[in-house]
């Protein structure tokens, strides 16, 4: 007789912290805005739109605010004519930072390996 495989539960009460979580970083932009922060420091909104080409302006507003809203960037307005707005990552933030470039080394070292797969499907 088989015995039952002791399964590690991933959403204890209904919910599922990690994938709630990831979703919000794992998307397509966030982890992109993140490791832009990090690597030129404190950035106006279009320093941030022209170092990742082709995000929408909306789809970067709406990045920055997810972010924010999660702790890891923050906003600051400074009261001047125009108004100058600048992103960072908050001390949060910048633990997520080793992880996330981890996982870029490795996109970086398979990325060929990858590629190739996908043109034999």
């Amino acid at each position: 007789m088989e015995q039952a495989k002791n399964i590690k539960n991933f959403f204890p009460g209904g919910v599922c912290p990690i994938r709630n979580i990831l979703s919000r970083i794992g998307d397509k932009w966030s982890m992109l805005v993140l490791v832009t922060l990090d690597a030129n420091g404190v950035m106006r909104f279009n320093e941030v739109h022209r170092s990742l080409g082709d995000i929408s302006h909306r789809m970067l507003t709406l990045t920055l605010r997810t972010l924010e809203e999660d702790g890891l960037v923050y906003r600051k307005i400074y009261a001047e004519v125009p108004p100058r707005v600048e992103y960072g990552l908050t001390e949060l933030g910048s633990t997520l930072i080793p992880h996330l470039e981890t996982l870029v080394d490795w996109a970086v070292r398979h990325s060929e390996r990858i590629m190739e797969g996908r043109k034999e499907k």
